[in-house]
């Protein structure tokens, strides 16, 4: 049993024998099996069977049917698209084959969903957090295991395609059928009307996502979606009917980190999200979830839906538990204490004021007096960085959001905000999930709201961004919120010293402190100059103005800076304390803090 105690690494091969021996459901030639390489599983505080439950736990995504997930083929081959090696083709992680915790040998990310009532009972595939929210550093062939990262391999815009492609082949030749229904009667009996039925409906709703909700001007690439804009369309127009309301997703970010997620007063790259239960909602309402808001629908305040409130609680507490990763410097090198002091006293000097280190800046009580860490919410005319996130559909305060059979839930409006729409139709939603799901006590849904009661008064922050603790920062490359800077060295350069193509790779660069740029030339072209991609802004350089947050730094105050970023955490496996520590710094009582100089509105 892993234990956060013990030494802050540890590594974990099964044996060939033991996967050929242990092949879930339709099984595959030797040949064809890819066994994962050495992963070693850093200290975060995490037991195997935590790991197990955030990489397969259902949160009620519900993409396709599970047996048809199981038994297709990629188009043109005999390779089943759940093949490890398509898996990891796509970007998804791959684990040793665990029959208890995960018997058909899904991906990290992909989960096994059940309905047991209602008109949406069935047994579906679709993603989980971990999909996007597991990252894994390759170095020299060592593979690391960074629970909770940026999933930077994934490609979610090529996976949907793919399966796009996989599903709607058998529906346009019979023999392709036939096999699949084979297939799928080694495990069950079949009705092939039913199936037909099933693949047809699945088809058209992948289909939907990609014609009317991960609409891109270009391949966001690897490791990176318009996550806002995407959700919006699949709410607002998928599953409203309402295909005008489906907007461009132009704003292509990688996923935050989720250690010191629940603990963080500002969660998003804005900072928009203070609710957890809010965010998690609907997170999975864009992520695949079935329900009708449709003109058919004949109840919005009972809608049924695929949703698992608590799967989605149990992962929300799980991550409580979370700890960032500390450098292996058995495995990446070892580090430079002198140089380690050097770099903290040039955090301290240069950083200090928007980022924190344990023990954090922490926010004024919640309810029950539970504190949150405080993040700085910077500007974007102050940091610089790319505004297209900023000016996404959930942002617009226009209204251009059209309701036609819904506008009796908006004052009889027939153009809106999206987030009114949003809101409008997703309250109702969690109010019903949570009468399914419970009861819950008082105590239980004020955890779930992340203690916020009628005497906690906060507003979001306005048009910025949040500059999170830099603890386990050394391993979430590419840098800013769009992905748009290869490695810590280039986010600390002047912009003439920046990349502005440079591909996304595997291969891990411990000295500049991020992907390897120098040596690989393949994966994909990140192009710097398209929309989306800006790689402008937190520039430490000469002058003032927008964008410049610091002075220019020499090559070695830089290298040292990284230095410092990699020592933390200190401490392997520690979790940071849920609701604050006993004698905690209070940001507003702190004139170092940026949001003291600079407040965003906050009451």
């Amino acid at each position: 049993m892993f234990s956060p105690n013990k030494k802050n690494f540890i590594k974990y091969k099964l044996p060939a024998i033991f996967l050929v021996l242990l092949l879930p459901f339709y099984s595959v030639s030797a040949q064809e099996i890819k066994t994962p390489s050495e992963i070693i599983y850093l200290n975060q505080a995490w037991t195997a069977k935590d790991r197990a439950n955030f990489y397969w736990k259902s949160q009620g995504s519900a993409l396709l049917s599970y047996d048809i997930y199981l038994a297709l083929t990629l188009p043109g081959t005999n390779e089943l698209f759940n093949s490890r090696s398509n898996s990891d083709r796509m970007g998804l992680l791959l684990e040793p084959f665990n029959q208890q915790a995960n018997p058909d040998d899904l991906p990290v990310g992909v989960a096994k969903s059940v309905v047991t009532s209602g008109t949406l009972r069935g047994t579906y595939a679709g993603l989980t957090c971990a999909a996007c929210h597991t990252n894994q550093i390759q170095y020299k062939g060592s593979q690391i295991r960074i629970d909770g990262g940026n999933a930077s391999r994934f490609d979610l815009l090529q996976w949907l395609q793919t399966l796009s492609r996989s599903v709607d082949a058998p529906l346009k030749d019979p023999a392709l059928f036939a096999s699949l229904a084979s297939r799928i009667r080694e495990r069950s009996p079949v009705d092939e009307i039913d199936l037909k039925a099933r693949l047809k409906a699945d088809a058209e709703f992948i289909r939907l996502q990609l014609s009317e909700s991960v609409v891109v001007p270009h391949a966001p690439g690897p490791g990176r979606t318009d996550a806002f804009t995407e959700e919006s369309n699949t709410v607002i127009a998928i599953h409203t009917g309402i295909s005008e309301n489906a907007r461009p997703a132009l704003a292509p970010v990688k996923p935050p980190f989720l250690w010191n997620t629940p603990q963080s007063a500002w969660v998003e790259w804005s900072g928009v999200a203070i609710n957890p239960l809010l965010r998690n909602f609907s997170e999975v309402l864009g992520v695949f979830a079935r329900y009708d808001l449709s003109a058919s629908q004949k109840n919005f305040n009972e809608v049924e839906s695929t949703i698992d409130l608590k799967g989605l609680i149990e992962i929300e507490q799980s991550i409580r538990r979370l700890a960032p990763p500390a450098w292996p410097e058995k495995i990446l090198g070892n580090l430079d204490p002198a140089r380690v002091k050097d770099g903290a006293n040039l955090f301290q000097k240069h950083c200090i004021e928007c980022h924190t280190a344990y023990p954090y800046r922490w926010s004024a009580p919640r309810a029950k007096g539970v504190r949150m860490i405080e993040n700085a919410m910077v500007p974007q005319d102050i940091v610089g960085t790319d505004k297209q996130h900023l000016l996404g559909i959930l942002f617009n305060q226009k209204p251009s959001i059209l309701t036609k059979h819904l506008a009796d839930k908006l004052q009889g409006k027939s153009v809106v905000t999206a987030g009114e729409l949003f809101d409008a139709l997703e309250k109702p939603m969690i109010e019903y999930a949570l009468k399914q799901a419970g009861p819950f006590t008082p105590d239980e849904i004020l955890d779930m709201n992340g203690f916020i009661d009628a005497s906690v008064d906060l507003t979001p922050p306005v048009n910025s961004y949040k500059a999170a603790p830099r603890d386990g920062a050394w391993s979430t490359a590419p840098f800013l919120h769009n992905g748009s800077i290869p490695n810590m060295y280039e986010l600390l350069s002047p912009q003439s010293e920046r990349s502005k193509t440079f591909y996304i790779n595997r291969e891990f660069d411990p000295v500049k402190l991020g992907l390897d740029t120098e040596k690989s030339k393949d994966g994909f072209l990140f192009d710097t100059s398209l929309i989306g991609n800006s790689n402008e802004g937190h520039l430490f350089a000469e002058g003032k103005g927008p964008g410049i947050i610091g002075p220019e730094l020499t090559p070695n105050e830089r290298f040292a800076l990284i230095e410092y970023l990699k020592s933390i955490p200190e401490v392997p496996g520690r979790v940071t304390p849920f609701g604050g520590p006993e004698n905690p710094l209070i940001a507003d009582q702190d004139p170092k803090w940026f949001n003291t100089k600079h407040p965003y509105g906050r009451k």
